[in-house]
């Protein structure tokens, strides 16, 4: 007899975090306010977001304190897009996306674009443990407990 199981996912902050930054065009406008393009139309730009899209990502981004506006012209108003501190910790993040996405996901090395660092080396992203400064890898992270939505006490206010 096959018993039937109920979906009790797993509560974490990376669904948490992919609320707020896991689609294409929120993650591209990162991509291009991070890189210094900071006006709407060279977002659209450099993108290819449909204009809709990219002010709804850029509204729900701000919204979550990811990027903040600044005025830059009066009549008509007109803002620039720059990074929060939020917005700022997410820089490793999007340069590891694009290293795996060199390493993994194209085909076309020859049109690979590379970063340095300050210091003259070529930038690779390693997530390493703050205490003794190992890389982290699958086999060695553990968690403390396992939180489910059933686990979740609602508390009314």
């Amino acid at each position: 007899m096959r018993t039937t199981r109920t979906a009790d996912p797993r509560v974490c902050s990376i669904d948490a975090a992919l609320k707020v930054i896991g689609e294409k065009w929120a993650l591209l406008a990162l991509r291009e306010i991070a890189l210094g393009q900071h006006r709407f139309d060279d977002i659209v730009f450099n993108t290819g977001a449909p204009r809709d899209v990219l002010a709804t990502r850029l509204k729900t981004l701000e919204a979550a304190g990811v990027v903040r506006r600044q005025l830059y012209q009066e009549r008509p108003a007109r803002h620039e897009y720059h990074l929060s501190e939020a917005g700022e910790q997410l820089f490793g993040v999007l340069h590891a996306i694009r290293d795996w996405g060199d390493r993994f996901a194209r085909d076309d090395p020859q049109n690979i674009a590379t970063f340095s660092h300050s210091c003259g080396a070529k930038l690779h992203v390693e997530i390493r443990c703050a205490a003794c400064g190992e890389p982290v890898v699958p086999g060695d992270v553990a968690v403390d407990r396992h939180v489910h939505r059933s686990d979740l006490v609602c508390v009314e206010g």
